[in-house]
């Protein structure tokens, strides 16, 4: 599988590029992970949000989007990290957590990275240098775990 990584903000986004992001995410937070939750929540085109895509063909099968410092307290934030099924298992997590470290830093250097991560995943963000940030809490019948990177 061949991956083109786009990164773009907000502005730049087209149309199609942003529904095939909403579909995602829908297909995998809303319909596999059942879980009936707002996600559509305003921040998808706010400040200066990125958003970092990962294309096979013309099938979006990896994202998640990078929240600005200005908007977040501080912190780069990243979120709505999303694989689709045909794409796991394949090193694509990895890919893209690489991809966002690189485009954090190139648009806010230096500046500390959070993400709220599922529990169990903390080995995995902890790869990339992410240390727990707070207490275990349940969003969405998931418990999850605030994790930072400086």
């Amino acid at each position: 599988m061949t991956i083109d990584w786009v990164c773009k903000h907000h502005s730049d986004l087209g149309k199609e590029q942003l529904y095939a992001i909403l579909r995602l995410r829908d297909e995998v937070f809303v319909v596999e992970q059942k879980c009936a939750y707002q996600d559509i929540d305003g921040q998808d085109l706010e400040g200066d949000t990125c958003h970092l895509m990962g294309w096979n063909g013309d099938r979006l099968v990896a994202y998640l989007r990078l929240l600005d410092p200005q908007s977040q307290g501080g912190d780069v934030v990243i979120g709505r990290v999303v694989t689709a099924l045909e794409g796991r298992g394949k090193g694509l997590g990895h890919e893209m957590m690489e991809q966002a470290l690189k485009q954090a830093e190139k648009y806010w250097p230096e500046i500390p990275i959070y993400l709220s991560a599922q529990s169990h995943l903390q080995g995995y963000y902890g790869r990339y240098g992410f240390v727990v940030a707070g207490e275990e809490y349940v969003e969405d019948g998931i418990p999850h775990i605030g994790m930072r990177r400086l």
